[in-house]
């Protein structure tokens, strides 16, 4: 059964986020590093790491979602991988606030921490933009929906890891290149 198929604008826009994405990913570190003179450290390194693979994943995720709607398919393939990503992130966060944690209780200068624990604080904000709610409201139409029903809703990647527990999703066979 085929998807809706989206007008260029549209999937123009789920390419730009995916590249995006990508792009903040291998940037926030050096620019973060420059404007706060970051140190590194566990902390720090843990903040960043965390936040790089959460953004990469939203990468994919908009990347996966532009080739299913540019191919007319119900949904992305490879879904079933954010669905262990969802709960292995969660861990993650945990392991990284520890070492966070760890880093507040040795002492030390604020770059040795606060940067690190600012990254992660980042990280859990775009695990959950992801993977649960839509925290992002960049768009008209986003903000309208947003200022109509004076509520957050589900993220797309949530809808579709719904959707996915309902239909039979793609299976990794199925991955371009494959």
């Amino acid at each position: 059964m085929s998807g809706p198929r989206l007008s260029s604008p549209a999937l123009d826009r789920m390419r730009t986020l995916a590249l995006l994405e990508w792009l903040n990913a291998l940037v926030i570190f050096p620019v973060a590093a420059w404007v706060w003179h970051m140190p590194v450290t566990g902390a720090n390194l843990t903040g960043f790491a965390l936040l790089a693979l959460i953004l990469v994943e939203g990468g994919a995720y908009w990347w996966l979602k532009y080739r299913h709607l540019r191919m007319g398919r119900q949904l992305p393939a490879g879904l079933t991988v954010f669905r262990y990503l969802r709960t292995a992130n969660v861990a993650l966060l945990a392991a990284g606030a520890a070492v966070i944690g760890a880093g507040f209780a040795i002492g030390g200068p604020w770059t040795h921490v606060w940067p690190g624990a600012g990254l992660w604080a980042f990280a859990l904000l775009e695990h959950i933009n992801y993977f649960h709610i839509q925290l992002s409201h960049d768009t008209r139409a986003d903000i309208t929906r947003l200022l109509r029903t004076r509520r957050l809703h589900r993220s797309h990647l949530a809808r579709d890891l719904e959707r996915l527990s309902t239909t039979r999703a793609p299976d990794a066979a199925s991955l371009p290149g494959r």
